[in-house]
């Protein structure tokens, strides 16, 4: 009966261990934004603070390109063709407009809780 109580409590902490494991590996979330129409889809997102917003040109023929510029967060995409992804994790707190350079009247509200 000892040795199964052995056996029962390593299994339990190498359990634990490798649950906490994955648990750090899953991180922030990340949101998907289409670029379509000319506009974003959704145009208006929240997150926590190290989230990412995976942005996606769904447009079949035209550029986009993606922006932030602000003094807490800048990123700058460079040109997204067709069918292109880019990432960009909200570093810092606040609220950001985030821009097509292509398309002036795009645009994308980000507001990221946590300083």
């Amino acid at each position: 009966m000892r040795r199964l109580s052995l056996a029962a409590f390593i299994f339990g902490a190498v359990g634990a261990v490798t649950g906490g494991i994955a648990l750090a590996a899953i991180g922030p979330p990340t949101l998907h934004v289409s670029q379509k129409g000319r506009a974003f889809q959704p145009n208006a997102v929240l997150l926590p603070r190290g989230a990412s917003v995976e942005i996606v040109n769904d447009d079949g023929d035209l550029l986009h390109h993606v922006y932030v510029d602000s003094p807490e967060f800048s990123f700058d995409s460079g040109d997204l063709k067709p069918g292109s992804r880019t990432l960009v994790t909200f570093t810092v707190g606040g609220t950001f407009a985030v821009l097509c350079g292509i398309h002036p009247k795009m645009k994308l509200a980000v507001r990221v809780e946590g300083r």
